[in-house]
């Protein structure tokens, strides 16, 4: 019985000169490394990874403050975007990622309409109205994001329209009455612009955004307008030059993981169009026109698709 008191404290006294010496090497090697000066980049830890519409999403805690990124291809980006400050309110707005840097864009606008009446009769005031109509427009576009949410592109437009009215009769009462016939109308341009669009995500779903695009645009075209005057066929033919700067606000909603569709509206823009014309092939002269609106205007609204990669 001595004999085993005697070993059990020489065990008690050896384990704790085994915990003495260890805990001192631990706070030598403590107060060694808090000399040292890491980077911010370093004082960090992924606490977890998601997965979202196939994008790995990273929760970091950096010094206390914790962040989302999000791997994009070999790199990893901020999914809320730093903001400048612009005045001393802050309302609370945040800039998700939508669409991140080096994507290319491939978007196209096309329109379609078509009008045919005959014989319709509007309040016993048009009668015999004969007309036929046709309006469509084609407008590719490319852009590279050179940086996240903003893009710069070129587009190309081509925009054509016809329309024949072979009868029209307006009679107001037995003094006022008259009617039109033989007439037809056609046009077409071309258009080349170049733009910048800067996207805000809405969330970090990444799936609705708004965006706000500056267009500069110049175009060429030409028209042509044929009527009975005085018994005689008159043949005007137009020619025109412009260029433009418009302002588009609208929205974009991926429908697939790469397939987007976005809503635009004009609401302001400047322009100025340089017009020559000719009747019966006599030049009749040229006027310069110039203008600026600032309104929404329904008939420039845009419905397009477009696949990013």
């Amino acid at each position: 019985m001595m004999k085993q008191t005697s070993y059990l404290r020489r065990y008690t006294a050896l384990l704790t000169a085994i915990i003495v010496a260890a805990a001192a090497r631990s706070q030598t090697l403590v107060e060694a490394f808090s000399t040292l000066s890491a980077p911010d980049t370093t004082i960090v830890h992924v606490d977890s990874v998601t997965t979202n519409l196939k994008k790995k999403i990273i929760n970091i805690d950096s010094r206390g403050e914790r962040t989302q990124r999000i791997i994009e291809g070999t790199d990893t980006t901020d999914i809320i975007l730093p903001a400048v400050d612009v005045g001393r309110y802050d309302r609370g707005l945040f800039n998700y990622l939508f669409i991140p840097k080096g994507n290319w864009d491939f978007g196209l606008t096309a329109s379609y309409g078509e009008f045919d009446a005959a014989d319709v009769q509007l309040l016993s005031i048009l009668k015999d109205l004969d007309f036929k109509g046709k309006v469509y427009s084609l407008s590719p576009a490319v852009s590279y994001f050179f940086k996240n949410n903003q893009a710069v592109g070129i587009r190309f437009s081509y925009n054509r329209a016809e329309g024949d009215l072979a009868s029209l009769a307006i009679d107001f009462d037995d003094d006022m009455n008259f009617d039109i016939h033989d007439v037809s109308y056609y046009s077409h341009s071309y258009d080349m612009s170049v733009f910048y669009r800067s996207y805000v995500g809405l969330s970090r779903e990444k799936r609705f955004g708004i965006f706000n695009e500056v267009e500069l645009s110049f175009s060429n075209g030409s028209s042509r307008f044929r009527r009975i005057f005085d018994g005689e066929m008159r043949d005007t033919r137009t020619t025109s030059v412009g260029a433009a700067l418009n302002f588009s606000p609208g929205v974009t909603m991926f429908i697939m993981d790469y397939v987007s569709f976005n809503v635009s509206f004009g609401v302001f823009g400047v322009k100025i169009n340089r017009e020559n014309q000719l009747t019966n092939g006599v030049d009749e002269g040229h006027r310069t026109t110039s203008g600026a609106n600032f309104r929404f205007n329904l008939f420039n609204i845009k419905f397009g698709a477009s696949v990013n990669i």
